[in-house]
């Protein structure tokens, strides 16, 4: 018999979750499907992968990485810990609460390093185009290598997309934009905030990346911050130079009009106005259609694709969970693929019922605390049904709920709290620099005593 074949799009957190889901029942002596992961970086780490870059990579592809120089954690690490490697295991001692980037990076690597599963990855591997042969019930996948310039097909039995959906701007017009006298530039191409430093700012938007690059420009200089929002304001206890205004209507000049007749000139306009879920390798009968929300569209358990259960998504849900919450969805995955969990015996309509009982629920109640518990209930669900280390999911509930209150009180201070590790159970050291002073974010700085 012909071993399976499945493909695995992406080498970021998703894709590595699954890499390394495979390879935890190989360890267990389980016989699993060739694993072949494309991704068109030239590493692993998805969006953790920082580049300088903008726009287009070395190969011409658009760029991946959404981060930025001295992003650090928004949240808990205690709420996205992996169940099978703690940040203990990695450092050898628990670290403060909210690293920067290069050190989540770091832990991130260490478990695949760990898993050995580097050689299932083809780098610098754009895939082109996914088309599923309902007679032979193969997918082909057409790939570019980008190392050779050379584009090939193969075929596999399944296809698991693990792309992201943080990484294709939704970029917003206003009347003016072609004609403003300063730099325009959307969330995804940030890159450093020391480019702001003694400029007047505007912030368009009000979800967590508007909170987190006007945080950021502050911190390294910015003269002052406007932020304006359609819906509802951040509503913190900004400083002194950070103000919130409804929504922008147009530009002239310099100068930005908002809908409350207020007016304000700025040097810069940044756009956190979010991401599109954006597939454009994958043909309409295979591609994911849906809103950024805790329940995506047409995804059975949020990771079997409906209509045609031999497709999978990972990581495609608005999120707060993620390591752990990709590790449960990837174990899922797996023990589907492994024929442990038996989709033959779901139909259709069960899945859409499924689908359908997973957004009335959601829709239930729009309270922060409702959507955390309302994840953490996913997860303890999917975790469950496979052998994924259990853990202390109503501990990493309440490291969110403790996190939610100290932005708060003290939206520029919250990252100098510290919470307990549910994997470990051990209190996370106070960073020995607060925040707003800690202006060198090296794995190096941040991990001396």
């Amino acid at each position: 018999m012909t071993k399976k074949r499945v493909a695995i799009i992406g080498a970021g957190p998703s894709g590595l979750a699954q890499l390394r889901a495979f390879q935890s029942a190989a360890d267990k002596g389980e016989e699993i499907p060739e694993i072949v992961c494309f991704d068109k970086q030239d590493n692993w780490g998805g969006l953790w992968n920082y580049t300088w870059r903008t726009g287009l990579d070395e190969n011409g592809e658009p760029v991946h990485c959404s981060m930025y120089r001295y992003l650090w954690s928004n949240g808990p690490k205690e709420g996205l810990e992996f169940a099978d490697y703690s940040f203990e295991e990695h450092f050898g001692k628990q670290i403060a609460s909210y690293p920067p980037r290069a050190v989540l990076f770091d832990y991130i690597e260490g478990r695949v390093k760990k898993a050995g599963v580097r050689d299932w990855i083809r780098f610098n591997s754009a895939v082109r185009w996914v088309n599923y042969n309902a007679d032979t019930g193969m997918f082909t996948v057409t790939v570019h290598d980008h190392a050779k310039d050379h584009v090939y097909s193969e075929d596999f039995d399944h296809v698991i997309c693990a792309s992201g959906h943080f990484s294709t701007p939704n970029v917003p017009y206003y009347e003016g934009f072609e004609s403003f006298n300063g730099r325009l530039v959307h969330a995804h191409d940030f890159r450093d905030a020391r480019e702001f430093s003694g400029k007047d700012i505007l912030v368009v938007g009000s979800s967590y990346s508007a909170e987190d690059i006007g945080s950021q420009c502050w911190k390294y200089g910015a003269k002052s911050i406007t932020s304006c929002y359609r819906s509802a304001p951040m509503g913190f206890k900004w400083p002194d130079n950070w103000e919130e205004k409804p929504a922008m209507e147009k530009v002239d000049g310099n100068t930005v009009y908002f809908s409350d007749g207020t007016t304000r000139d700025v040097d810069a306009i940044i756009l956190c106005t979010g991401y599109k879920h954006y597939f454009n390798f994958l043909p309409d009968d295979l591609r994911l259609k849906t809103a950024n929300r805790l329940a995506s569209a047409d995804l059975y358990k949020g990771v079997v694709y409906v209509h045609n259960p031999k497709m999978f998504y990972l990581g495609m849900q608005d999120q707060w969970f993620t390591f752990n919450m990709f590790d449960a969805q990837a174990w899922w995955v797996r023990d589907a693929i492994l024929g442990k969990i038996d989709l033959s015996k779901v139909s259709k309509d069960e899945m859409m019922a499924d689908v359908k009982e997973r957004e009335t629920r959601e829709e239930a109640d729009d309270d922060v605390k409702y959507a955390i518990r309302y994840q953490a209930d996913y997860i303890e669900e999917l975790v469950a049904e496979t052998d994924y280390p259990s853990f202390d999911i109503d501990g990493a509930c309440q490291a969110f709920y403790e996190w939610k209150k100290h932005k708060a009180e003290d939206i520029m201070g919250f990252r100098n709290n510290r919470y307990k590790s549910v994997m470990t159970g051990t209190m996370a050291p106070v960073h020995h620099t607060p925040w707003k002073d800690a202006l060198d974010d090296s794995m190096e700085v941040y991990l001396r005593n």
